[in-house]
């Protein structure tokens, strides 16, 4: 067809808007809630082929996640779909052989083990259970697998367990019955039900039955409501389980020791490794020749925070020691390397998670790489395989060499995605905070920054308190979406924050208003003096948790800071709080005890105690199943301020708990929130 002059402006015209459409835009929460996210991974053993999970949402906004293959021996290589059935497959392990793949799927209605050969076919079915397999491990000839599953500990066999469950949902009266604590935990009241371990031998014939090696035990294995099958190991023989488990008592509330312990795969009796530990031990390890255990150790009982050391057992003569004790950070997760000598560890540093090479003979500790927020997911003969985050970065695979060089990226699930967002440019700061000691933060830049203009600021406190607002990419709290509003973002590791050496983690416990406040203060004067774009005269604060609880102490103690304050889960009044909260060890480390042996100090500290000073507008926001910082904090700290005429709004979620985790919610809180910024900033 001939082109007509109209013909060719409106080409022309097409070209233009297309060119336009595609110029980023940006970051918003729309867009994150879309990002395609990676979940569970797995590397063959001879470190050739890596399988993934991937989770994605259609242009109906309706979410699937299906396997992907990749092969690591070809340059260059595109990823190939494994599966296409509606739900996710998760917990994807490679079969020893590397020619097949198990995973987890509730295809048939309920959560079931199946395995997929990787040269075609139909998956096939391993385990026909009668509860739900929750998740798995493979012992390392492929010969047995060890399974989480949800039992009553009384019974005998997982029929019994499944009547009981069927009376309990049959029940017609609603009252529920405890004699200890913990009657909840996180968002979940107790069904007396626990995590239980079932090994069963793998053949041709599916799975009907196992036995249950934590038979009678009333304890959760592995522990709930944040930990794996990290948790739980086979001996390189094949002939026990061992895992990391509090030991049955009526102190679960209040205790942190969680032993590390070993039982036969038949069942019999169970030996407890560290029970002269009576602090938190976990994450049992084994070289591949069976001759060394590497877990890791705290050291004080009742602190969750305290520094992981990393342990060595000698299987043969029994010999416990520890590994690079100078070292100064607290490893995440550990892995042998081919040597079986060498440990591959993550932890936190500076503002980072980085990657390190531990010599366990003679302690040397060698960084690996250390830019970002890094999770191990593979050593093999010559590479470390990981996945990646930064805080312009989702997530994605990387290999990096063992001599720290050699960065290769292996995957790009949200190439076409990010091309249409415009994320703020960042930088790491520091300053002298409390006792004149280094701080670290980080700033971001509004997304559209212009020099010469300056931008309100959102002041981002973390929560925990030991934690950290570093290099890293979150689906909830994330910083780019302030930049993104046109906000200039900063945030404080204040002390008490984690990767900092363990000294500066401590120094938060019984002072929670001092030095943390202190840093806070002086690390917005110093961003704002080195950063002239930053119009810290013009700020809001938000936090969470912690965070939230620093914004009800801000209120009472830096009243003239900002313009408005944003508390999501905050703890108001620190008594009702530590006599409602699940977890006492929590707030009875931090205090010194429990309210009764320390009221002095949890009043000192206690926001409720200083709210004849409040006066900023403040936003109030918690979820109804947060059993962690219960939701009457938030409707404490907003009936005060609206008796006493102090601007305030509440937004609660009967479906949510310390998190927000549904993404129509998540899109409400960042509309709210930004809103109740935008109000109170613009001049």
């Amino acid at each position: 067809m001939k082109m007509t002059p109209l013909l060719l402006a409106l080409g022309a015209a097409g070209l233009a808007l297309s060119a336009q459409a595609a110029e980023p835009v940006p970051f918003n929460v729309q867009q994150l809630v879309k990002l395609n996210k990676l979940q569970s991974a797995a590397v063959s053993k001879d470190g050739t082929k890596l399988v993934y999970g991937l989770k994605t949402l259609d242009a109906k906004g309706d979410a699937s996640a299906d396997l992907y293959l990749l092969d690591l021996a070809e340059s260059g290589a595109k990823p190939q779909q494994l599966t296409t059935a509606s739900g996710t497959e998760h917990d994807v392990a490679f079969a020893p052989d590397g020619k097949s793949v198990y995973f987890i799927a509730a295809r048939n209605g309920s959560s079931q083990i199946y395995n997929l050969a990787l040269d075609g076919g139909e998956a096939r079915q391993v385990t026909d259970l009668p509860l739900d397999v929750e998740a798995y491990k493979l012992s390392n000839d492929g010969k047995q697998l060890v399974m989480s599953i949800r039992v009553f500990p009384e019974c005998a066999d997982l029929a019994c367990s499944k009547d009981k469950f069927a009376q309990e949902a049959q029940r017609k009266s609603t009252g529920r019955e405890y004699n200890q604590l913990m009657v909840r935990h996180w968002d979940t009241w107790g069904d007396h039900a626990r995590g239980h371990l079932f090994v069963a031998q793998l053949g041709d014939q599916m799975l009907t039955d196992a036995v249950d090696v934590t038979q009678g035990r009333d304890t959760e294995t592995p522990p709930k409501p944040f930990s794996g099958m990290e948790e739980v190991s086979f001996t390189p023989d094949g002939k026990h389980i061992v895992y990391s488990a509090k030991a049955p008592g009526k102190d679960q509330a209040w205790t942190t020791n969680y032993d590390i312990w070993q039982v036969p795969v038949a069942g019999g009796k169970t030996v407890n490794l560290t029970e002269d530990n009576q602090a938190w031990d976990a994450q049992p390890t084994f070289s591949a020749d069976g001759r060394y255990m590497a877990y890791l150790a705290m050291k004080k009982p009742g602190f969750e925070a305290d520094r992981y050391a990393i342990m060595l057992r000698d299987t043969v003569t029994g010999q416990v020691k520890e590994i690079a004790p100078l070292w100064d950070r607290s490893p995440s997760s550990i892995a042998f390397g081919p040597d079986d000598r060498t440990l591959y560890v993550t932890a936190q540093d500076l503002g980072q998670v980085s990657i390190f090479e531990v010599n366990t003979q003679f302690g040397d500790v060698r960084s690996i790489y250390n830019e970002g927020s890094n999770s191990l997911l593979a050593v093999t003969r010559d590479k470390v395989i990981f996945e990646h985050k930064a805080l312009d970065q989702p997530g994605d695979f990387y290999t990096v060499n063992l001599d720290g060089q050699g960065l290769q990226r292996l995957t790009d699930v949200n190439k076409d995605k990010l091309a249409e967002i415009k994320f703020g440019d960042y930088q790491q700061f520091s300053f002298k905070g409390w006792n004149n000691e280094q701080v670290y933060g980080y700033w971001i830049k509004p997304a559209n920054f212009k020099e010469g203009t300056q931008y309100p600021v959102a002041y981002l406190v973390h929560g925990g308190p030991q934690g950290s607002f570093g290099n890293s990419f979150s689906g909830r709290w994330n910083a780019q979406l302030w930049a993104g509003a046109g906000y200039g973002v900063v945030m404080v590791d204040f002390h008490g924050s984690t990767g900092y050496g363990q000294a500066f983690t401590d120094s938060i416990s019984l002072d929670w208003g001092g030095k943390p406040l202190e840093d806070l203060q002086k690390g917005l004067a110093a961003a704002g003096k080195q950063q002239k774009w930053l119009d810290t005269d013009n700020a809001c604060a938000l936090g969470g948790s912690y965070g939230g609880y620093m914004m009800n102490w801000i209120q009472g103690n830096w009243n003239d800071g900002f313009k408005c304050l944003v508390d999501h889960a905050g703890l108001f009044d620190m008594r009702s709080m530590y006599h409602v909260t699940e977890e006492l060890w929590f707030p009875e480390h931090e205090f010194g005890g429990s309210y009764e042996q320390s009221k002095a100090l949890y009043e000192k500290f206690n926001p409720a105690n200083y709210v004849e000073n409040w006066k900023t507008p403040m936003l109030v926001i918690h979820g109804e199943k947060d059993f962690r910082v219960p939701y009457d904090q938030g409707l404490a700290a907003f009936s005060f301020m609206q008796r006493q005429g102090i601007p305030s709004e509440l937004l609660v979620y009967p479906d949510e708990n310390h998190w927000i985790l549904n993404p129509d919610n998540l899109q409400q809180w960042y509309a709210k929130v930004l809103g109740w910024m935008d109000r109170w900033t613009q001049k």
